[in-house]
């Protein structure tokens, strides 16, 4: 039954603080029926003697560095609204649900209050119905005015996967509805000819943030009696929205809330999160609202046994003679052969497009060795994939005819992946929200679940398995998103004026920054003011000024050169370190070589190749201060946040031998730099300080260059960011302060909130940084402490032990609390010059963003720091 993963009878996630749990395995309460269904694997095991099975030696028990159990919890009924409509109640009842759980009734009550609410509850507790039956309902009571249509309701959701999956749940459900309830995707993939029939009469419409900053917000006048009606709109998983793509969003969300005023219609905002800090106050700053708060979940749980895995260390020597970790990607693909060989269904989640590639090719070999039928069902999926084939894999999934499953974060948000036994998550996904949402995806009618942390070979992974704390004692972290950043705010204003004259009392909807971008605007040429209003001048779309995901340009095709067949695309911000000349590119376990990037015409000319190597892209960065906005005193030093200038440049390739990650050659590269103006944290330290930490001239340049590249790798654990959201750079004498200066900055334009985040838990992120390298079991530096795979300077120089008195003198120095506690504030200056923020709205490319990334060291190798890191 498709529509069962909308209701609790599965599974939740685990709140480490309160007890509640984290995954999405329950037993089933005695009202929710077993889903029916084709079911390819046998009774499945008990989780801990999964667990046993894939460790049934020394050599294998060793790299469980700590399980956790998770006991099983009992559910709590409640009932629906007297406001529900019975047939809705009926319609919930045929698909086996007697009673709600008290937080799916209590989100309803809200709904029908008309008040905005977030449910911020366990993965799989039930939150989609949640707010499903409250819409349902009052389309069912729209259904009945003189056109049919008196009720609307607009659902979106962060990928196109979750949407469709959704769309078949909703049909399901509705079905003893007639045709009251009229759902339909509104995508990239909707056919042309069916769009229309969407805009005039569906009243239940699915799409994602993407096309309806692009498609329906600029056509507005042809969603007008839509938008009229519109009385819902449910954000779906919306932790996701953070940072840069979040921060777009917030403000798409806007222009939604200022049309359909026009239209004469207020719109309640239905928001589902799993499990998060402050969930009310992040969705209140997503959608401009007032959001109440549902965050007790009452939804069972069943068994969980969580374990954190280390792959050992080899015989190998890396960069500068450093031990070399076995790499998460060839444990991971082993883990997956072994539990497909025992029949145990399961997903391994990778961060990178090439990683799912490479774990999915591997484990297919491996299984041929075995059974050649096992291998056919074990398969990748990602982003970048044709639509065509992208279903055929959710088929596949639903049907059971696949076992086993190497994804990114596609397949992560919320796609109806229940019936899985076992999850693998090849290396900490950056929060402990991520971490959560993926392990939750184990668990099916009841019975526990297994899910496996492989930690990659870096700072924070290492920290991780071996403070288990940080996992299972602490709360999930706060959605960090900056709607006022005016590289991201600048455009929507653009866009909004486009879709209708912006007056003035319109800015107040757009937030405190947006009267002080009007004028940088009109001196652009991009609006003009005629009477009470700003108007868009330009001929092009407006709305084509940005892309919500932090993309900047036209994504870059892959086609084969021989057949002229498109492969599939990547984002133009991620071209020049992944589809490069030279890079290995890998599509549906084939494996390509690129033989030339054309960035002009946005092309990547690739040719299917077998190449023994993979390939990891290098980079230089450069970082002048524009402007310091913070400072503190710490000791004699100075811990700063501002805006900066940050020039990067990817100068080579490295060819890694595959599983062992050995060090072939590398290879020159001529590609243009880039510029991002955007925001950063830094600290400075003093000669006499040095002195203190008995750090030389002759060793100061490794100290600062292995202090960067570990914080980079420890922010995540503080901030809601990954690796690949943050960059970082370590100068000797930087001509800007003219101290020994280490910088950590925001990757995207004009900041995405990271660094202020870094700059306000400094005490205790550098305090993990400095143990992290202190416990780190190598002499002089390895990949799981201080060196980075992109490292433009090749790891050269690092001084681990200078590293270390460094960050204790530092750390000496610091207040009680963070900087902002004792925090001096720089006069108050525009955030971005007129002519960088307007060149920003067409020409900056940010790093790569979003739930997903196409390529990056950790596939083969070890991980290492941010995006920019090591440029030293």
């Amino acid at each position: 039954m498709a529509f069962n993963h909308l209701q609790a009878g599965m599974h939740d996630a685990f709140c480490p603080l309160s007890g509640t749990s984290v995954t999405d395995s329950v037993p089933m309460a005695e009202n929710h029926p077993a889903r029916t269904g084709q079911d390819h694997t046998p009774k499945r095991l008990d989780p801990k003697a999964v667990l046993d099975r894939l460790a049934p030696g020394p050599s294998r028990t060793s790299r469980i560095t700590h399980t956790e159990h998770l006991p099983p919890r009992a559910g709590r009924h409640a009932v629906w609204p007297d406001r529900i409509r019975p047939e809705i109640i009926a319609a919930v009842q045929s698909a086996g649900i007697e009673h709600p759980w008290v937080h799916q009734a209590e989100a309803a009550e809200h709904a029908l209050d008309g008040n905005s609410v977030v449910v911020a509850t366990g993965t799989a507790s039930g939150k989609s119905l949640a707010y499903l039956v409250p819409v349902l309902s009052t389309l069912l009571d729209g259904s009945e005015a003189p056109n049919g249509r008196g009720a609307t309701a607009l659902y979106l959701a962060p990928t196109k996967a979750l949407a469709a999956d959704q769309c078949r749940a909703v049909k399901e459900l509705a079905d003893p509805l007639g045709k009251a309830v009229r759902p339909a995707v509104y995508d990239g993939d909707t056919p042309v000819e069916e769009r229309g029939w969407v805009r005039q009469y569906a009243n239940y419409v699915l799409t994602n943030p993407d096309m309806l900053h692009r498609g329906i917000l600029p056509s507005h006048p042809r969603w007008s009696s839509f938008l009229r009606a519109l009385r819902f709109v449910v954000v779906d998983e919306c932790h996701t929205y953070r940072g840069v793509f979040g921060s777009h969003v917030a403000q798409v969300l806007r222009r939604l809330r200022r049309l359909c005023a026009r239209y004469g219609s207020e719109p309640v905002f239905l928001l589902a999160s799993a499990t998060a800090a402050e969930p009310a106050v992040a969705a209140g700053r997503l959608t401009g609202l007032e959001v109440r708060e549902v965050a007790d979940d009452a939804s069972p749980r069943g068994e969980l046994v969580f374990a954190l895995w280390e792959p050992p260390l080899t015989e190998l020597r890396g960069e500068k003679g450093a031990p070399v970790r076995r790499t998460a990607t060839a444990e991971t693909a082993e883990l997956l052969t072994d539990l497909t060989v025992q029949g145990v269904r399961s997903v391994a989640f990778v961060r990178s497009r090439r990683g799912a590639e490479l774990i999915s090719v591997i484990a297919q070999e491996r299984l041929a060795e075995v059974d050649r039928a096992l291998s056919r069902r074990v398969a990748a999926y990602r982003g970048g994939y044709l639509p065509e084939e992208r279903r055929s894999l959710e088929r596949a999934l639903h049907s059971g005819e696949l076992l086993g499953l190497a994804a990114t974060t596609a397949l992560e948000l919320g796609v109806d992946v229940s019936g899985l036994d076992a999850v693998l998550i090849a290396g900490y996904p950056g929060t402990r929200a991520s971490l959560w949402q993926q392990a939750g995806r184990a668990g099916r009618s009841g019975q526990g679940a297994l899910a496996v942390l492989v930690a990659r070979d870096d700072p924070l992974d290492t920290y991780l398995v071996h403070h288990p704390e940080a996992l299972f004692r602490r709360s999930v972290e706060s959605t960090v998103l900056d709607p006022d950043n005016p590289y991201v705010l600048a455009p929507h204003l653009c866009a909004a004026a486009a879709e209708l004259p912006l007056a003035d009392e319109d800015l107040a909807l757009f937030g405190p920054a947006a009267p002080g971008l009007m004028p940088q605007l009109e001196a652009a040429r991009l609006l003009r003011r005629r009477a009470r209003a700003w108007h868009w001048t330009r001929r092009e779309r407006a709305a084509d000024l940005t892309g919500i995901r932090g993309e900047s340009g036209s994504p870059v095709q892959i086609v084969e050169e021989g057949t002229g067949r498109l492969l599939g695309t990547v984002d133009a911000s991620a071209a020049h370190g992944t589809v490069h000349e030279g890079a290995v590119h890998l599509h549906q376990g084939r494996t390509y070589l690129v033989r030339r990037l054309d960035l002009e015409d946005a092309v990547a000319l690739v040719e299917e190749a077998s190449p023994p190597y993979s390939t990891v892209a290098r980079d230089t960065t450069a970082v002048s201060v524009l402007e310091t906005e913070t400072e503190v005193p710490w000791g004699e030093g100075r811990l700063c946040y501002g805006s900066v200038e940050v020039t990067h440049q990817v100068v080579s390739f490295l060819r890694r031998r595959l599983l062992t990650g050995e060090v072939l050659g590398e290879t020159k590269l001529d590609l243009p730099p880039r510029t991002l103006r955007t925001r950063a944290v830094w600290w400075t330290v003093t000669e006499d300080q040095l002195d203190a930490a008995r750090v030389p001239p002759e060793i100061l340049g490794g100290a600062l260059h292995a202090a960067e590249h570990a914080s980079i790798g420890m922010l995540p654990i503080f901030a809601t960011c990954d690796r690949w959201d943050i960059g970082g750079v370590s100068v000797p004498l930087h001509p800007d302060t003219l101290l020994p200066t280490v910088f950590v900055y925001d990757g995207h334009p004009g900041g995405a909130g990271f660094a202020e985040r870094a700059f306000h838990t400094a005490r205790d992120w550098l305090t993990a940084t400095r143990e992290a390298i202190t416990s780190c079991e190598c002499e002089s530096g390895c990949p799981s402490c201080i060196q980075s795979p992109k490292c433009g300077n090749g790891n050269d120089p690092l001084h681990k032990a200078g590293a270390v008195r460094l960050l204790t003198v530092l750390l000496r120095g610091a207040g009680a609390g963070t900087g902002a506690e004792t925090a001096t504030e720089a006069p108050a200056e525009t955030r971005a010059e007129t002519g960088a923020l307007t060149g920003a709205l067409t020409e900056i490319e940010a790093e790569p963003s979003g739930t997903e990334i196409d390529a990056e060291p950790s596939d083969v190798v070890a991980g290492g720091g941010g995006p920019q890191s090591g440029a030293g």
